[in-house]
């Protein structure tokens, strides 16, 4: 492997070195952490709104597609610079790994350009398409359209701890990430109600704080970068956008935004089937969506740290090192997972109450939570193997199991049980499209180790 001419020799990155699971431990336990705080954070953001009423908290749901989106095409344009980066650091191709740093940063202020622009123009139809209610309307307005204007500061957060999880410094992400969070908390109910003589701005106030701690995590992020990630340079000097890289980058980027994205299509097209019954359940998949995320971020977190791992290892043709971190990472998701199941079923209606739950919420929202947990083990296996394949350069398979999970088999299942009249047969959609998508994961990663990993040396 080549190194850029006129580049010093530089010493291997522990990604190559350091005993396996150490290693996993100390690359991926700051981002749990992190991920941790960060789904409490968003517990405690719903939580605050539901203080304000049922509707706010509607609201709020119904923004959640366009705010995963936001976040989708951020984490997508991040994926694949992490999988880009790590692999040139394996190659010990140092001018790549600089050049991917700068264009990722351009690319991902371009997206933010883009949101601007949606929250502008957009905020007031996307929420009148789907619910007549001008309360509901004006509450989700109110959020949407700051969360989008102020999207500078979760574009710049992501990309610039992406660029520390891609040289093993993810330890300074769970700093940044952790600190937005609290300030974040500690902004909400300060901006939502008004106190300290700060004027009251509901939903609008909880859009602010988000941006608020945002911003602070970026501005961190960025800090750690300049003084400690020294396998990175970041310089704007003479800067013109690289075709070339650019393209390796969208190549697993561009298949992880559209993976992530289907997801906000899902939740879209899942709230119009929802609202069909009651806006009560539309509020209730809101809070489930907060509530999984208690289980779902620590294993997001662990594939952060996994996933420079499979990718330096690949890049340095390291067979045996790239088995064992696949090995040890299902393991862990298998036991986050294991959690979210017991948890849901033995105590939804405690779950539910941090929401101030109205009996028909809990009519609604017990049921849900059981029969929605049933799919988590399938899940647990799903999300690593498809974070191995974008590690491997994979993008486009997994975009064809997320978009096939989605599209093919959770709305039209959803649809065609919704068709009983019966909500409660709605959930049993996402065991159905789960163990669907795993089937799908196993046949593309079975392709892959033969394609990929099967003739690789074992060090």
């Amino acid at each position: 492997m080549s190194e850029t001419a006129g580049s010093s020799p530089r010493k291997e990155n522990k990604m190559g070195t350091m005993p396996v699971h150490r290693l996993l431990m100390s690359m991926s336990v700051p981002m749990m952490i992190s991920m941790l705080v960060q789904a409490m954070y968003n517990i405690v953001d719903s939580m605050f709104v539901a203080g304000l009423n049922e509707d706010a908290l509607s609201a709020v749901s119904l923004a959640f597609p366009i705010q995963t989106l936001m976040i989708s095409v951020a984490v997508g344009t991040g994926v694949g610079v992490n999988s880009f980066l790590s692999k040139s650091l394996g190659e010990r191709n140092f001018g790549d790994v600089n050049k991917s740093s700068v264009n990722g940063l351009f690319l991902s202020w371009v997206s933010c350009a883009v949101f601007v622009i949606v929250g502008l123009t957009c905020s007031r139809v996307f929420f009148s398409s789907q619910t007549d209610s001008a309360v509901i309307v004006k509450y989700g307005y109110d959020y949407m359209s700051v969360i989008c204007i102020g999207s500078l500061g979760i574009f710049s957060q992501v990309m610039f701890e992406r660029l520390l999880a891609s040289t093993g410094r993810t330890f300074y992400t769970m700093i940044s990430q952790s600190t937005g969070a609290i300030i974040n908390i500690a902004l909400d109910p300060i901006m939502i109600f008004g106190y300290f003589g700060f004027p009251r701005l509901e939903t609008a106030g909880a859009a602010l704080a988000t941006i608020i701690g945002q911003t602070v995590a970026a501005g961190l992020a960025l800090y750690f970068n300049l003084k400690f990630n020294h396998d990175i340079h970041i310089g704007f000097r003479r800067f013109r956008p690289d075709r070339r890289i650019i393209g390796s980058i969208y190549k697993v980027g561009m298949p992880a935004i559209a993976m992530q994205a289907t997801g906000s299509v899902m939740v879209y097209a899942f709230n119009m089937i929802l609202i069909g019954f009651t806006s009560t359940a539309a509020a209730v998949f809101g809070v489930y969506f907060k509530l999984q995320s208690f289980f779902f971020m620590p294993v997001f977190g662990l594939n952060n740290g996994m996933v420079p791992i499979i990718a330096y290892n690949y890049g340095a043709g390291n067979k045996k090192r790239i088995l064992h971190t696949i090995s040890l990472s299902v393991r862990y998701a298998l036991g986050f997972m294991a959690l979210g199941i017991l948890l849901f079923n033995l105590i939804p209606e405690a779950l539910l109450g941090l929401f101030k739950a109205s009996p028909d919420m809990l009519a609604i929202g017990v049921p849900a939570l059981r029969i929605i947990s049933f799919c988590y083990i399938f899940a647990g296996f799903s999300i690593i193997l498809i974070s191995v394949l974008q590690a491997l350069g994979g993008g486009l398979e997994s975009f064809y199991i997320s978009a096939g999970r989605q599209f093919v088999i959770l709305i039209p299942a959803a649809y065609m049980l919704s068709l009983a009249g019966d909500v409660n047969r709605v959930w049993w959609a996402f065991p159905i499209a789960e163990f669907a998508c795993l089937l799908l994961c196993l046949a593309f990663m079975y392709r892959t180790y033969q394609k990929k990993i099967k003739n690789l040396k074992s060090i």
